[in-house]
Parts: structure tokens; sequence; C-alpha cells
């Protein structure tokens, strides 16, 4: 047997650079390259195996803040459809453990990332070294246990013959469409830097086939009933039809039946926000339209989606006594849920095999006029929030998306994940491309969106890519922009300035808790945070880390900046101070309820009242079993 000596880190970098995914005919190479900060615990292993002449197939990219790195490699992912991903590199002790909010976030968004944290000795020659956790209870434990939970596989190589069925089995749950998430590969730093013979076999070339499973034919002909027999349908479109890349034959389904498509946050623009059959995102932040038809639905399709709280409403939006759901999904842990009929199987192979099977089948020609009609209703308010009258005035929130939505074409890409816009984003953008929509809402991790906007452009060099960021998101995880400026590329940031947590100010108002603790302000002597603004400049923070910054003051100001930006060949960034919204500027109210519990017990009459809201609206929740 031929064998090639290499230390276990050189091995796992050169049996990295030969793995490749293929869907439909097409091969991608998988990992494409490795986010790394380096520390005691993999520099001489990881590190130098990356600088190895072997291994120059292998980019480089480094980073600032461990978490931060991991968003990059999702965002990475996501714009790459999963069919390629990035590995991420850290030292022991903080390093690795800041790795879990990341990991966290690419397990709930099935998204694939490999993680490679640095870790104890595996000979444990001197216990502990430096960074170490101890456990008392168990001596096979290590900070890097933080990332079982959080990750779809975890494994630790305490010798260098294990990284062979461990490498692999990583492959292998990185490239399954229903089990990807975060993998981590805990790495001993004396492990790394042993040698071993490994087998040549080991290096070959793979391919692995990201699979499309057909439904099963009975499921299929029991769904093909429930849609004969519906008279209101509704599709919610999930984020399952982007990553199976369904999107144009859930045009042709939606074009041949008549059905209305909604969206959640994750499949927003599986139909350009101007096909007849889209009516916009549904849920708590979903549109007027969607959400009732969800209300009056007989049939609810769900394609791709989990039902998170934020799209049923927290159980009370499907309120049709005679509501039925029929759901479409790569896993049968999701198609269960609502009591559903289940379809397990790819999206795309699904939804054309139900579009066969449903040939000549069409939706009354009454029902497709009212959606229409409240679908031009709603888009009348889209554009009235979207208005700025007056150009020299300073911008709502809102309007600043008015404004950028007047200067995007199909090619941009937006990212977004926390905060109060993803709501005003899924109400209101009007996608036109199947992947421009880019909000990371499953996890709504803060600090997400520069470094994940690093990842979207590295996958789609030539495209502008906007990071749309609040005050409190940016002063999250702004580190990245360093990563921008060292590699050259022309990533837009657009940071609103409302001096503190709106969106959460918001909603502690709502729920009687008077916005306590929302506020970037000075603390008063009766000990609240009511006092003027702090005088912190965003602005001048993005521009001493290398960032082009253009401000903006009012609407002309914006447009004019805005412009500037997309034209932009490096990073820049516009810096906007948002104007509390009226009730003309505003976004819409949300058109249906989230259940964040009220206090039952209180004194403050605000509280007290939001209490009283809050059981009238629990009031309508229902189990569909």
């Amino acid at each position: 047997m031929t064998t090639r000596r290499l230390t276990t880190a050189q091995a796992l970098v050169a049996f990295l650079t030969r793995q490749h995914t293929e869907r439909n005919g097409i091969r991608h190479r998988f990992i494409t390259g490795t986010w790394g900060i380096f520390g005691h615990g993999n520099v001489a292993g990881i590190g130098q195996a990356l600088l190895e002449p072997g291994s120059a197939g292998m980019p480089y990219y480094q980073g600032r803040n461990e978490q931060a790195m991991v968003h990059a490699a999702v965002g990475y992912a996501r714009q790459c459809g999963r069919l390629s991903a990035h590995a991420v590199t850290t030292s022991i002790g903080p390093g690795a453990t800041n790795l879990v909010t990341g990991a966290a976030l690419a397990t709930v968004n099935h998204l694939p990332v490999l993680l490679l944290p640095g870790d104890t000795f595996a000979a444990r020659p001197a216990d502990p070294v430096l960074q170490q956790l101890e456990a008392p209870y168990a001596g096979d434990v290590s900070v890097n246990d933080c990332l079982r939970p959080v990750s779809r596989h975890f494994d630790r190589i305490t010798r260098p013959e294990a990284l062979i069925p461990a490498a692999l089995q990583a492959m292998r749950v990185l490239a399954d469409p229903a089990e990807t998430g975060a993998v981590t590969l805990a790495l001993p730093q004396d492990v790394q830097v042993e040698a071993y013979d490994w087998p040549e076999e080991f290096f070959a070339e793979r391919v692995w086939q990201v699979r499309a499973p057909v439904p099963d034919a009975h499921q299929l002909a029991e769904a093909v009933g429930a849609f004969r027999a519906a008279r209101r349908p509704l599709l919610i479109a999930g984020g399952g039809v982007h990553h199976s890349g369904a999107e144009t034959v859930l045009k042709i389904f939606a074009e041949a039946t008549g059905i209305p498509v909604a969206s959640t946050q994750a499949g927003k623009g599986s139909l350009p926000h101007d096909h007849p059959a889209d009516v916009g995102g549904i849920g708590h932040t979903g549109t007027a339209t969607a959400d009732e038809l969800a209300r009056a639905a007989d049939l609810v399709i769900g394609v791709g989606t989990r039902y998170s709280d934020f799209t049923t409403a927290s159980s009370t939006l499907f309120q049709n006594p005679d509501v039925r759901f029929v759901n479409l999904n790569i896993t049968g842990f999701d198609a269960h849920k609502m009591g559903a009929q289940q379809v397990v199987g790819d999206a795309r192979v699904a939804l054309q095999s139900l579009k066969t099977s449903l040939r000549g089948h069409r939706v009354p020609d009454a029902y497709v006029a009212e959606y229409s009609e409240a679908k031009a209703r709603w888009e009348e308010r889209v554009t009235a929030a979207y208005a700025a009258p007056d150009e020299d005035a300073r911008p709502t929130q809102v309007q600043v998306l008015g404004v950028l939505d007047s200067l995007v074409t199909h090619q941009d890409i937006l990212i977004n994940a926390a905060g109060s816009l993803p709501g005003d984003l899924h109400k209101l953008w009007r996608t036109r491309s199947r992947d421009q929509y880019h909000v990371e809402y499953g996890y709504s991790c803060m600090g997400y969106e520069i470094p994940a906007a690093i990842g979207v452009q590295l996958a789609a060099p030539g495209r502008p890519v906007w990071a749309l960021v609040g005050d409190g998101t940016y002063l999250m995880n702004p580190t990245e922009i360093v990563t921008a400026v060292q590699e050259r590329l022309p990533l837009k940031v657009v940071i609103l300035q409302n001096h503190g947590y709106a969106s959460i100010g918001g909603l502690s108002e709502s729920v009687g808790a008077e916005r306590f603790g929302t506020a970037y302000r000075f603390r008063e002597p009766d000990g609240s945070y009511t006092g003027a603004p702090l005088p912190v400049d965003l602005a001048a923070n993005a521009g001493s880390l290398g960032m082009r910054v253009i401000r903006a003051d009012t609407v002309r100001d914006l447009r004019e900046a805005l412009t500037e930006a997309r034209r932009s060949d490096g990073p820049t960034c516009v810096y906007v101070e948002t104007r509390t919204p009226d009730t003309v500027s505003g976004a819409p109210a949300a058109q249906a309820w989230w259940d964040v519990p009220v206090a039952e017990t209180a004194t403050r009459p605000s509280t007290v009242k939001a209490r009283e809201e809050y059981d009238r609206q629990a009031a309508a929740r229902r189990r569909h079993l």
C-alpha cells in the first residue's frame, strides 16, 4: 500500500482540497478556503499545514473575531447554495468558545461550515495547559464540548489515524441536505503535529452527491387529493425552496395552479415580488395580504419551512376551523409539524411531481381576483411608506429602504439579521432575484451582517453586496471591516443610527417594560438611561478601520451617497441618522401577533394593560393536530 508521511494537520488540509460536491451533474469544489486566527493551539499544526507547498490549493482568510469568521463562512455557503463551504480554525480556549454562537447560527439555518478548533493535549504531558478549563468530574472534557449541542456532528481526533473515518463522516454530514450544519472536528494540539503514514487512497478525489430524494408515491397521492379538495389553498415558501434550487419549478407550479405563494424570512425571493402569485411575507412580520389569506385558508402547503413562531404568529394565524396542512420537506422532523400530511423529499422534485399530478387543476378565478386585488392594495401601502416628500428632511428607516429600493437591480444582494430591519424588509422589500434577500432570521444574530457580507462577496464577486446594520448590531461586531479592507472587497455597509436597541425598545414598550435598558443614553441621577444620546461616532469608527465613509444627513444626501457607494470598487460605508417614523413614513404595523409573555402580576399600569392585551391575543392560539 502506497503511503504519504504527513502530520495530522497536513493530511487534513490535503484531504479537504480533494473534496467536491455534485448536483444536477455540476461539480463544485466543496471546501474552498479556511478562515483562521492562530494561537498556541493551532499555529504549529493547522497554521503550518496551510503553509506547506502541498497545501497551496487551500486559500487562507485572516479573521479578527472567531464568531465573525463563522458568520463569513455561513454567508459564503448560503450564497453558494450549500454546494461549497469554508472551514474555520481557532486555538484552544476563548478562540474555540467564540465559535459557539456562529455554530448555532449555521446549524439552525442548515448551512454547512467545518469548524477546526484546537484542543488540549491528548497525551497530557502537562495538565493543565494554558487556557485549559479543568472539569473535576471528567478528564476528557474541554471547552470544545460546548460545541456539541450546536453541531450536527462532533468528533475529537485523539490519534492521527482516527482522522480518516472522522474526516469522511464530516464530509458526509456537510454534504447531506437534510443533516447539514456546523460540523466540529476538535484537534488536540499535539495530535495536529504528529506524523503518520497515510494511505494515498485517503487523498483521492471524492465527489459527494447532494441527494434529492424522491417522495413516496403514497404520500404524493394523498397530497394531490388534498389539493383537489381545497378551495382556498395557500403555499408557504421556506428556505428549503432556495436550498433545493426549486424557484423555477415553484414559479411554474404557481402559474399552473393559481395558488398564492407567501414566504418566510428564509424563503423570501422564491418568487420575485412582481410575480402575480407572490403575496409577500407571512406571519408576524408579514403582509396583510398573506396573513388574511392564511387566516381563511382551508389548505396550507408548507414547502421547506420549519414553522417558526414568527411564521405561525405563535399558533394564532391559521384560523379556518377546517384548515389542513400538507408539508413538503426533506426531513420528516419538519414535515410532520402542524399535524400535516407529509411529503418527505426534495422540494424541487416534490413540486415537479405535484405539478404533473395536478395537471389541469386550478383554484377558482374568484380566489385569484381576491388575492390579486389585496396584493395591489398592499403595494400601494409600500409605496406610501417608502415615499419621502421632503428631500431635505432626515429619513426614517423605512425611507432609507425606499431610497435603496429605487437604486438596486436584480444583481444586488441585501444582508440583514437582527433588530427592526428584518420586520420592515419582510413586509416591504421588493425582491428582484432568488438570492437578493439574505436575512438571517433563524437565529437572528446581531453582528452577523458585516462578516456574512464578506462571505457573500467572496462567493459573488462583481455583484453589489449591502450589509444593512443598526447601531446596536454594528457595535456587536464591526471588526471584520478590517478584513474587507485587507481583501479589497467592495462591500457596502449602511449604518442606521437610532441611538439604541430600537426593535427591542418597541417590543419592551408593548409588553409593559417601558423601553427599560434599550436606549444608548447617559445615565440620569435616578438611575435610568434617559439622558442625552451618547457622543458615539460610528462613522468615525468605520473610517478608523479603513473603510471609506459617506455621511448622509437628508434624503437627498442619502440618495447621492447610496448611488456613490453602489459604484464604488472598494469597501464603502454610508452613515445615516434616522428619525422616528410618523404615521405616514413608518412601516405598517404588525399584521399578526407574536407571543412574548407579559408579567402576570405587576403594579405598573403599563404592564397591567399589556397583560390584558396579551390574554386577549393568546386566547386565539390553537394546536393543529
